[in-house]
């Protein structure tokens, strides 16, 4: 179902592709909080990384601490609109 239209569906694309290549990232942290939902939609979310949350908030934190808060909370809406589009997209 990637298409490249979907809101955040590049961020979820590489977390996919991160996950199913052992590699943690901040997008594999990404999908692997929205992994129960995502699976719900179809995606083979391979090897969800446990403690999802904190551990992406770790990530941005290593980045830049000041902006982790608020670049947590938009990767949260990216992913959050990805799946609402990606509902309203299935068959």
């Amino acid at each position: 179902m990637m298409t490249g239209i979907l809101p955040g569906d590049d961020l979820v694309a590489a977390g996919l592709r991160d996950l199913a290549g052992g590699l943690e990232s901040c997008e594999a942290l990404l999908v692997s909080i929205g992994a129960p939902r995502l699976s719900r939609l179809g995606f083979a979310v391979v090897n969800p990384l446990p403690d999802a949350e904190h551990r992406l908030y770790e990530c941005l934190a290593a980045a830049d601490r000041a902006s982790a808060h608020s670049r947590y909370n938009a990767l949260i809406r990216r992913l959050v609109s990805f799946e609402r589009a990606a509902e309203c997209a299935r068959p």
